[in-house]
C-alpha cells in the first residue's frame, strides 16, 4: 500500500509511519518542522520525507498526483501559539482543504483525519460526550481551524475516518502536561496541577487503530477514547514514579481556570462497535516510555491550545 502522511515528524504521524514501514508499505511524509522533529523518522528505503508546508497547493497537487497514494493520513496541525491565527488557518484550514481537493482530484481511496475534542467546547453539554454532541469550537483558534477540515470532509464525498481524540500522550509528546511535568521536575522546579480530569491515551495504541482505518475499517467520525478519565494529579504522580525521584515533590493544586473543563470524556461506543474492543496501555507504562524518550532526546515545546490555561 502507498500512504501519504502529513505531520510525519510529529508524535502521531511518526508512530503511524513506523508501523506502515514495518509491514512493507511505501510512505511519503511531509512536515514543516514547526513542532515535528526530523529525528523522529529514521531513513528507510520505502520512506520519502518532504520538509515543506501542506498550505502550498501546487506542491500538494504535484506530490499526490505523482505518488498516487491509496490513503492520506492527515496528522499535521498548527497549535503551538494560541494567538497565531494566521498559521493555524494556513495549516489547519488551507492545508486541509488542499489535501481533500487533491484526494478528490487524484482518486485517493481513503482519508484519515484527527480532530480535537475541543470541537465540543470547554464546557461540554454531555458527560460522557456522544458523537451527536453539537460542535462548539469557538473556544480557541486551534479548535475552530481543526473543525473546518472535518466539516469539509463531511461534504467532500471522500471516504474518510475522523478520529476525535482524547489526550494522546507518550514519547515525542510536545504539548500538554506530560513534557511540562518532566521538564520542571528535571530542573527541580515546582509543578502545579488543576482539579481537572482527562482521558490520557497512548500514542502507540492510537497508531495501531489508525492502521486498521487505513485498511478500510470504519467510516465517518469516531472517538478515540478509553472511556475513562483520571485526575491530572495521577498523571503527575506517574511521571514522578517513572523518574524515580528520591522524594515526592508535592505539587500545587489549583482550581480550574476559565477555559478549563472539569472533564472532557468521550464516549467510545461507536469505535468499539466498528473496531472491536481496544486495548489501552496503563498510565504508568505510558509515563515510563515518555520519560525514557525525554531523557534521550529532551523536551520540546510544552505547548497549550488555550490562551488562559497556564502551562508553567
Amino acid at each position: 500500500m502507498k500512504v501519504f502522511v502529513t505531520g510525519g515528524c510529529g508524535q502521531i504521524g511518526s508512530h503511524i509511519i513506523e508501523l506502515l514501514l514495518e509491514r512493507g508499505d511505501q510512505v511519503v511524509a511531509i512536515d514543516n518542522l514547526a513542532t515535528g522533529r526530523r529525528e523522529h523518522l529514521s531513513d528507510h528505503p520505502n520512506l520519502e520525507v518532504i520538509i515543506d508546508t501542506i498550505a502550498d497547493k501546487a506542491l500538494i497537487d504535484r506530490v499526490i498526483g505523482d505518488f498516487k497514494p491509496d490513503a492520506i493520513v492527515h496528522t499535521a496541525a498548527s497549535y503551538k501559539d494560541p494567538e497565531d491565527w494566521y498559521n493555524d488557518t494556513l495549516t489547519n484550514c488551507v492545508g486541509g482543504s488542499n489535501l481533500i481537493n487533491a484526494a478528490k482530484a487524484h482518486g485517493v481511496g481513503r482519508f484519515i483525519y484527527f480532530q480535537t475534542a475541543l470541537c465540543y467546547g470547554v464546557k461540554p453539554l454531555q458527560q460522557p460526550i456522544r458523537l451527536d454532541h453539537p460542535k462548539l469550537p469557538a473556544n480557541s483558534s486551534y479548535a475552530i481551524s481543526k473543525t473546518v477540515t472535518e466539516d469539509y470532509l463531511e461534504i467532500s464525498g471522500v471516504d474518510y475516518v475522523s478520529f476525535r481524540l482524547a489526550n494522546v500522550i507518550g514519547p515525542r509528546n510536545v504539548s500538554g502536561p506530560l513534557p511540562i511535568f518532566f521538564d520542571r521536575l528535571t530542573q527541580g522546579k515546582k509543578c502545579f496541577v488543576t482539579k481537572a480530569r482527562r482521558d490520557f491515551v497512548f500514542v502507540k495504541d492510537l497508531a495501531r487503530c489508525v492502521i486498521r482505518a487505513i485498511d478500510g475499517v470504519g467510516h465517518g467520525a469516531y472517538h478515540f477514547s478509553s472511556g475513562g478519565d483520571v485526575a491530572i494529579q495521577e498523571l503527575y504522580d506517574a511521571v514522578v514514579t517513572a523518574m524515580g525521584l528520591p522524594e515526592y515533590p508535592q505539587p500545587d493544586v489549583r482550581e480550574l481556570g476559565p477555559d478549563d473543563a472539569p472533564s472532557i470524556l468521550l464516549d467510545p461506543s461507536r469505535t468499539y462497535a466498528d473496531f472491536g474492543k481496544l486495548e489501552f496501555t496503563p498510565l504508568s507504562e505510558i509515563a515510563s516510555s515518555a520519560v525514557a524518550y525525554f531523557r534521550e532526546f529532551g523536551t520540546y515545546g510544552g505547548y497549550t491550545h488555550l490562551k488562559h490555561t497556564e502551562s508553567k
